[in-house]
């Protein structure tokens, strides 16, 4: 299944909410990481201070005691107030981030004249407020991506909207109406009218292209009707002759013959230069049930010198709605290619439901590379085939132009089934086809 393509506005929105998110993370690990040295810095500097005035008073005055107040404790000072075996693994220098007696503290650990004085000092409170502060400044850069994402999706939905409207204008160009252009939005921009211009340029170029294309298919569908008409007719007056000789009957008929076939060619190459919805203007309702065993009686002399038999077997109704010469052409150059390829035994054809024509030959059979090499030039419009007529691959090509499916199944040696699938031009039960006007 194809990946469905992302519309450009979610794209471009989601990049610069992505972009705004980095960039609001990369200022926050910024700010946290200049906090921490910053509280480093202030903490190592106050505390250092306060421990070297005590020292100072301590040795300028030895009955000098320190005095906790409720942020600020001395430990170590005297035997009467020991560091807590909490700080005693501790080294000397800052420390911080260090919970006691479910309170946060910053430490400065000192060893003075043999004694390890340890001066905390109690931040709870002020962690306490870093921490909302932390929370508000998350909260405010989530809103402000959020807000930035709906005011890039609603600025971008704006940006793109006359390219929208310019992608409906040219959904709406029909392929079978000359001189469309599209409309220029008068508040496009410069990009757009680039655009737009560009496309105008092409659709004229096409326009002419289309008119010389139908020019000449109308010239050559009318020149060379005209030669084949005069071919059949002179082959047909040449036949009703009683005294033509055996040599030239058979020569006689295989120009009529031959001429019949380049007709149906020529009649089949314009169809596949025809849109296929204006092809409901040749279509007719037909009982394909009843037009198979005509077809068969039409091919059925092409086995006259070969030991072959052709058994229409039991049959399912079925109405469908479609060219009857291009159906006619279709099934009978399957048959005719089964009848060719094969040299002996039967040819089963059978029409099940709800319209498809199985043709199984007693035939060689295909193997499965030459099934995969038809397809192959099915595919790319190759000219070549099995058959001496009309090629497997023109077949083909006009089976998918009108909406059917052919195809082919093999097994080496035993003979080859054509599958012709006409469900598309099905007739439903009480509908009346309409004609395209």
């Amino acid at each position: 299944m194809a990946r469905k393509p992302r519309a450009l506005r979610r794209q471009v929105t989601l990049w610069l909410v992505a972009y705004a998110a980095l960039i609001s993370l990369a200022v926050f690990v910024h700010g946290y990481i200049v906090n921490e040295q910053a509280e480093q810095l202030t903490w190592h500097s106050l505390l250092k201070s306060e421990l070297d005035h005590f020292v100072q008073r301590s040795a300028e005055d030895p009955d000098y005691h320190w005095t906790d107040s409720r942020t600020v404790q001395l430990f170590g000072d005297d035997e009467d107030s020991p560091p807590p075996p909490a700080y005693a693994g501790l080294q000397p220098g800052l420390h911080d981030g260090i919970a006691y007696e479910g309170r946060d503290k910053v430490l400065l650990v000192q060893d003075v004249n043999g004694r390890r004085l340890v001066l905390a000092l109690d931040i709870t409170e002020l962690q306490q407020h870093e921490n909302r502060l932390g929370l508000w400044m998350v909260a405010s850069n989530l809103l402000a991506i959020v807000l930035l994402g709906l005011l890039v999706g609603w600025g971008m939905g704006r940006v793109v909207k006359p390219l929208s409207e310019m992608a409906e204008r040219i959904r709406g160009l029909q392929p079978d109406c000359p001189g469309q252009r599209v409309a220029l939005d008068p508040r496009a921009s410069s990009e757009q009218t680039v655009i737009t211009e560009a496309l105008n340029d092409y659709l004229g170029r096409n326009d002419q292209f289309v008119q010389r294309e139908r020019a000449f298919i109308n010239s050559a569908s009318h020149e060379l009707r005209t030669p084949i008409a005069v071919i059949d007719g002179a082959s047909e007056l040449g036949l009703a002759q009683d005294d033509v000789p055996a040599p030239v009957r058979h020569q006689l008929l295989r120009i009529r013959q031959t001429a019949s076939g380049v007709e149906q060619l020529l009649a089949l190459l314009l169809v596949l230069a025809k849109d296929p919805a204006r092809l409901a203007r040749s279509s007719d309702e037909v009982r394909l049930d009843q037009l198979l065993p005509e077809i068969v009686a039409d091919h059925r002399h092409l086995s006259a010198d070969k030991d072959l038999r052709i058994v229409l077997q039991a049959q399912v109704p079925a109405r469908l709605f479609a060219p009857v010469t291009i159906l006619q052409a279709a099934i009978g150059n399957l048959l005719r290619n089964a009848i060719e390829n094969s040299d002996r035994g039967t040819i089963h054809i059978a029409l099940s439901a709800p319209a498809t024509v199985r043709i199984e030959d007693p035939g060689h059979g295909m193997s499965p590379e030459e099934i995969s090499a038809i397809y192959a030039r099915m595919a790319r419009g190759d000219q070549g085939g099995r058959v001496a007529g009309i090629g497997l691959d023109l077949i083909g090509r006009l089976c998918e132009h009108l909406g059917w499916t052919l195809s082919f199944e093999s097994v080496e040696g035993r003979g080859t089934i054509a599958s012709l699938d006409l469900s598309s031009s099905l007739v439903e039960e009480n509908a009346v086809p309409e004609r395209a006007l």
